[in-house]
């Protein structure tokens, strides 16, 4: 795209966004009023008591915005008597129309609530899947056409005082955005700009932007996106932040914090919807849990230095450089490769015997997650025969052992011929190059590999020049923030590397140090901070080796390891399921159906499976998926490979099974 501007204030301190405060009813959103938390109702829209209950329960459990869908003229009258229960009842929480392919239901639905949500992709746009070439003056044709379309609404929000948001969803984007920009962030970018441009022509300027995708990586670089083509037309908009069809319970937590937590730890949000195939109140705590974060890093005191220029793109996604190391020959860290799953023992090296009990467990759970390198703390020499002991045990079961050493240093232990990859994990580079020189010479001599936990200010030319000489390129990892949240923290690291030539290896590990958010000990909260933490890196395409630390036993670190490694689309290891949220528009019961779907299908590695309630978030909205089950119906499933329909109306109680086989025939179905 050119030279583009920037996308926040600092990769480095975490600065809040600079937005025009909007008014969605008695609320606003953006500016310096608070992060607000949305959800949507599930009830059949033209159900008013069902709906007004769902509506009464979200506010009552913190919702501060609920969106109704409005598919279409029916369920956008209903708004009327919805509204008015829901004021009847004393609650004055903003509502909002969700509206997809109808301009005829917004014009009605602006009528009532305070809000209309527009999808640029098919409003006043039948999405058809051509693949069509558009001369210049047929494009302008095109957006003439759209200006017409659309006008009428943007004047009635005018002039009811209603605000709007134009919501782009990755893969439901027209076919003219596609030809001109591809099925890309930067199309998803340029759908809504195209309707933003039509409502600034009117002087309409309540409007908030959304880049939704189900890939957080895909929905990370959109909304950076976005907000640099804002900057470069003195647009700012306020942003509403979600990770489309994340799915339910712990994955969809993931991709969530993935998504929205390393935008808001970058200033970027305004307000934000956590979309879970659950119960939608369920959805309210986790998006609070994240909105607590966005506040605390925006209030934090900082220097506000600039850092070191990165050399990543973060508009486009590339892996970073990175020399090639292999372990025990079976497991290679590189950038041709996915990253690498290391685990600390819980236990000290005295428990040797635990060790392996619970080493031996984790490693049998997932034979598609295996633990890759075991990371025990050796505290004075006297435990160097426990680490032999270990070594020996867990020879051929693992490719390495990290020892994290606060002893002497690897030259006082013998690495056995044959025996697993030792890497020595020291701190000494900040006792200068001498010492930094005389620990690699060491690690040289005692057959084992060196890594190093380095701070920023550890990278003086000096250091730089040691590094620079030595024939075993060391792993690095951080050593502390020293001013910088850790994810600044990884990339200035990841800077000042690439900056001096050394393209070395990674490390990015969580633990109770580094915690993003420290004011809350349960694993929801580690989740999440594990999640943003490791998901901001990944998605840069910082990160050649990830480690869980503080999550609980071996298993559990290892699992939550290789569940943000997918969620972050940088390793699967697993089926990858997309799942909508469920709204008045879905034709089935969508969590107990994504339930059976999983049951049958959740040993497919590799294999991603979307379950849409409707034609809506049907092959639009499953556009990386490579099967779909969508309700066409009451009652009735189509079955999809990819976008293309392959079966349609089949009855539900035999879908899950005709899924079965289609992904038979497809070539990507393994016996348990």
């Amino acid at each position: 795209m050119g030279t583009a501007s920037p996308y926040c204030a600092s990769r480095y301190h975490s600065i809040r966004r600079q937005s025009h405060a909007v008014r969605v009813g008695e609320l606003s959103v953006g500016g310096k009023n608070p992060i607000r938390v949305q959800s949507m109702t599930t009830t059949d829209t033209l159900d008013v008591e069902a709906t007004v209950r769902q509506t009464l329960e979200l506010a009552e459990a913190g919702c501060e915005i609920v969106r109704i869908t409005a598919p279409g003229v029916p369920a956008a009258e209903a708004l009327g008597p919805i509204v008015r229960e829901v004021r009847a009842a004393g609650y004055q929480t903003p509502l909002v129309a969700d509206i997809h392919f109808s301009p005829r239901a917004a014009m009605e639905a602006a009528k009532y609530v305070d809000k209309i949500r527009v999808n640029p992709g098919n409003y006043a746009d039948r999405k058809k899947f051509q693949v069509r070439d558009y001369t210049d003056s047929q494009y302008e044709q095109e957006l003439e056409r759209l200006h017409e379309a659309f006008s009428p609404l943007v004047l009635r929000c005018s002039e009811l005082g209603r605000s709007m948001r134009i919501g782009t969803n990755h893969g439901s984007l027209s076919d003219r955005i596609l030809n001109r920009f591809g099925d890309t962030p930067r199309g998803m970018a340029e759908s809504a700009l195209e309707f933003v441009r039509i409502a600034r022509s009117h002087g309409f300027e309540e409007m908030i932007l959304s880049m939704k995708a189900s890939n957080p990586k895909v929905m990370i670089e959109a909304y950076r996106l976005v907000v640099s083509l804002m900057n470069a037309e003195g647009m700012n908009y306020p942003l509403h932040l979600g990770v489309t069809e994340a799915g339910d319970g712990e994955d969809a937590r993931i991709k969530s914090a993935i998504g929205i937590g390393s935008l808001l730890l970058d200033g970027l949000g305004d307000t934000i919807r956590v979309s879970l195939t659950e119960d939608p109140v369920a959805e309210i705590p986790v998006a609070r849990d994240l909105v607590r974060r966005a506040e605390a890093w925006w209030n934090e005191p900082g220097t506000e230095k600039p850092g070191p220029e990165e050399l990543i793109d973060p508009f486009s996604f590339s892996r970073r450089p990175c020399g090639e190391i292999s372990l025990s020959g079976k497991v290679r860290i590189g950038e041709r490769h996915p990253p690498v799953v290391l685990v600390h023992a819980q236990h000290p090296l005295e428990q040797t015997d635990k060790i392996i009990s619970e080493f031996a467990r984790a490693q049998s759970a997932n034979k598609d997650a295996p633990i890759e390198g075991l990371v025990v703390r050796l505290e004075d020499s006297s435990q160097l025969p426990h680490l032999q002991v270990l070594m020996g045990s867990l020879t051929g079961a693992v490719a390495s052992i990290f020892v994290e050493d606060s002893s002497s240093g690897p030259n006082v232990l013998e690495a056995d011929e044959g025996s697993l990859d030792l890497i020595w994990l020291s701190s000494t580079a900040h006792r200068g190059p001498a010492s930094l020189a005389s620990f690699l010479h060491s690690c040289e001599t005692a057959g084992a590999k060196p890594a190093l936990s380095l701070s920023v200010s550890d990278l003086s030319p000096e250091i730089i020049e040691v590094l620079s000489r030595t024939s075993s390129p060391p792993i690095i990892t951080l050593a502390d923030k020293r001013g910088l949240n850790p994810v600044a923290g990884y990339r200035a690291l990841a800077a000042l590397l690439g900056q001096s030539g050394l393209n070395l290896s990674l490390w990015i590990r969580n633990f109770d140090r580094d915690r993003l958010f420290s004011e809350d000990e349960t694993f929801s909260s580690r989740l999440l901070d594990s999640s943003i933490l490791s998901g901001s890196l990944l998605c840069d395409g910082i990160g050649d080796l990830l480690s869980i630390e503080d999550a609980g036993d071996l298993d559990r670190n290892r699992g939550l390891a290789y569940n943000i490694l997918q969620g972050a689309r940088a390793r699967i290891s697993k089926t990858e399921f997309v799942a909508c949220p469920s709204c008045g528009r879905t034709l089935f019961d969508l969590q107990s159906t994504t339930k059976k779907v999983k049951q049958a299908t959740d040993h497919l590695k590799g294999v991603t499976i979307a379950v849409m309630g409707c034609i809506v978030n049907g092959p639009g909205e499953m556009a990386d998926a490579d099967f779909g089950y969508v309700g066409s119906g009451p009652g009735k499933i189509d079955l999809y490979v990819g976008k293309d329909r392959v079966t349609n109306s089949i009855d539900e109680d035999e879908a899950v099974d005709r899924l079965v086989d289609l992904i038979k025939q497809e070539g990507k179905w393994i016996d348990r």
